[in-house]
This record gives C-alpha cells, sequence and structure tokens, in this order.
C-alpha cells in the first residue's frame, strides 16, 4: 500500500507497512559534537556518562536536532557501553582516547549482575519519558542498544580496536566464555529495550557495529542467534514491538539476517548496494540507509547526487532514509539542512 500524506508518525508507519512519500528520515548520531548547543550540554554534564545519566541534560540533547532539522524521529542519547556499566563493570570515557573497559576474563562473567540492569538504568528511562513528553506527537522516538557480540567485544579488549581481534581470538580459544558472556548480554540488552518501550520509546535499534568481522560459523552464532533471542525477548514482554537491526558490514548477509532475527527493518552501511537492497530486502522487510557520511561532510552537489540516488532506487518501497553509519564531527551544519530539504522536496 503506498500512501502519500503529510507527516505522521511516519517511522512507525513504514516499520508496520506502508510505503511513505517523501520517507522518514533520521540520522545516527544526529545529536552529537557537530551541534554548538550539544558541545553546551556536554561542558555543563562534567562527562560524557554524567551525560547520559542526567535525565535533563539527556533529554535535551536528544531533542536538539528534531528542532534544528525538524526529522522524523528523535533516537535517545546514551551511548551502549551503559550496558556493561549496569552490569557492574567499570566504564569510562576519556577525551581523545575513547571508552576504556577493565577487560573481563571468564571467571568474572558469572559475577555480572544482570538482574541489576533496569534498576541502574533507571535514569536512562527517565530521560526516555522525558522524551517521549516533549517530543511532538507526530514524531518517532527511538530507543536502542548494542547487539551482544559489539559490547563483549569492548568488554573483552577494554577498549576498541581496528579489528577486534581480542574478542575473536577468545571466541576462537573459548567459545564457552564468549557464549555465557553473550547470553548475560542478551538478557540484560532485552530488559534494558522492555524498559524503554514501556518508558515512552515507539521503537528500539540493535546497533551490531562490528556484525562485519565475523566468518561464517561465527556470524551465526554470535549475530544471528543473539540478535533473534533478544527480538524474541523482548516481543514476549511488548507484543508487536517495531525493532531495527543495524549489522553493519555484514553485505550479502543481510538476507539472513533479515529472514532469521525477526526484525521489522534492516540498517544498510554504504556498501551496501542499492540494487541488492531494492530487489533482495525491501519485498520482505523494511530498509533504513544508507547514505556515506562523509558525503555529508563533503556536501554540494554531491551530496545531492546520492540522495536522489538513494531516492530513486528505495523510496518505492518501505524505505526510512539514513546515514551508512553515525554523523561525524566535522559534519556541517548547513549540509545537513540541505540533505533534509532535498529528501523532503522528493
Amino acid at each position: 500500500m503506498f500512501v502519500n500524506h503529510p507527516p505522521g508518525r511516519a517511522l512507525v508507519d513504514v516499520l508496520a507497512g506502508e510505503v511513505r512519500n517523501p520517507p522518514p528520515v533520521w540520522l545516527m548520531r544526529q545529536a552529537g559534537r557537530y551541534l554548538p548547543e550539544y558541545r553546551k550540554a556536554r561542558a555543563e554534564a562534567g562527562s560524557f556518562l554524567d551525560l547520559c545519566y542526567r535525565p535533563d541534560l539527556a533529554a535535551e540533547v536528544t531533542l536538539q536536532p528534531i528542532r534544528r532539522f525538524d526529522l522524523d524521529a528523535a533516537i535517545l542519547f546514551s551511548d551502549i557501553l551503559v550496558i556493561p556499566h549496569a552490569l557492574g563493570r567499570s566504564v569510562r570515557f576519556l577525551v581523545g582516547e575513547g571508552p576504556q573497559l577493565d577487560p573481563i576474563g571468564p571467571e568474572e562473567v558469572a559475577a555480572l549482575e544482570v538482574e541489576r540492569t533496569v534498576e541502574r538504568l533507571q535514569p536512562v528511562l527517565e530521560t526516555v519519558a522525558r522524551v517521549r513528553e516533549q517530543l511532538p506527537q507526530e514524531k518517532t522516538l527511538i530507543g536502542f542498544c548494542g547487539a551482544p557480540w559489539t559490547v563483549a567485544t569492548y568488554m573483552i579488549a577494554g577498549h576498541g580496536t581496528t579489528d577486534q581481534a581480542p574478542a575473536r581470538l577468545a571466541a576462537a580459544r573459548d567459545p564457552d566464555f564468549v557464549a555465557a558472556l553473550i547470553e548475560r548480554l542478551v538478557d540484560a540488552s532485552a530488559a534494558y529495550l522492555v524498559g524503554q518501550l514501556e518508558a515512552g520509546a515507539d521503537v528500539v535499534q540493535i546497533f551490531d557495529s562490528w556484525a562485519g568481522v565475523l566468518d561464517e560459523d561465527g556470524f551465526r552464532r554470535w549475530c544471528l542467534e543473539p540478535t533473534a533471542a533478544i527480538v524474541a525477548k523482548v516481543r514476549t514482554a511488548v507484543p508487536g514491538a517495531r525493532i531495527i537491526g543495524f549489522a553493519k558490514g555484514i553485505g550479502l548477509r543481510l538476507g539472513a539476517y533479515a529472514a532469521e532475527t525477526g526484525v521489522d527493518a534492516v540498517g544498510l552501511d554504504w556498501t551496501v548496494p542499492l540494487d541488492y537492497a531494492r530487489t533482495e530486502l525491501q519485498p520482505k522487510v523494511a530498509v533504513q540507509g544508507n547514505l556515506d557520511p562523509l558525503l555529508l561532510v563533503a556536501g554540494g552537489d554531491g551530496l545531492d547526487r546520492a540522495v536522489d540516488r538513494i531516492l530513486e532506487a528505495l523510496a518505492g518501497g518501505r524505505f526510512i532514509f539514513n546515514l551508512g553509519h553515525g554523523i561525524v564531527p566535522e559534519t556541517p551544519i548547513e549540509n545537513v539542512a540541505r540533505l533534509v530539504a532535498r529528501i523532503r522536496k522528493g
């Protein structure tokens, strides 16, 4: 069914099976360092983690890009690593160094405090409630979590790496350790997403930024199966919950991901061919993506052509316009405004 009407809660409509013209648009990391109003809030908070746990400031940051660009959806301002923090692990965000954790070992997995996840993340759930109260009713509120594999890579290495070799080695040498860790992350993540939906989120997204480093067997065991388990647990608690899955770098495995996880939409990174997305994915599931974030930095005619190419390929089906990954800090604000205007122009 093709629906051509003024913007409503358009993103939810797409996940429910409608085709919207123009398509809804939001941008991963749309609240961030490229915005001066974000930098002001970040300075007031004192640290990144404090900002995540200050409902007043986190709600303000979540709403900033909606006020500036009139996007169709707000995404909760938080971080995927609040989950290990809620499980009782040390998590620090150091300026210029990224997140730092105490690497977890096999003997420490049993001590992870899964049952306290929702309790410890109450400040984040309060942020969700505040945003939903302040967000215009026609706008969608998106909650999120990191996928178990991606969160596990940081917990095992203690920091981000270029290829997540520490986690891959751990999975090869001691799969029982990684399986036990993943199992706890599935339970904690599902409970956290349910909490967000109950607090007022309309949709949740599962970010698996490091799924693309896995081989075929690892992809099934550490990405597909845990994500499917989260989806099932969330929908048991919240029947009909709308869920987007973003597994970066998995290429042609997107078909299996869409079919086997049960998500309502799949996020596409910028390497996914548009023809493949249109012919192999869109008939089965909504798709979201997939502009290269650096084209948004560059702007100009190249940005316009890329936006038009994506719209031409995907706007005839169930589609949510987004980037193929998050906005980078050097993105000019005027380019984001230009992008949104061009999408809305159709």
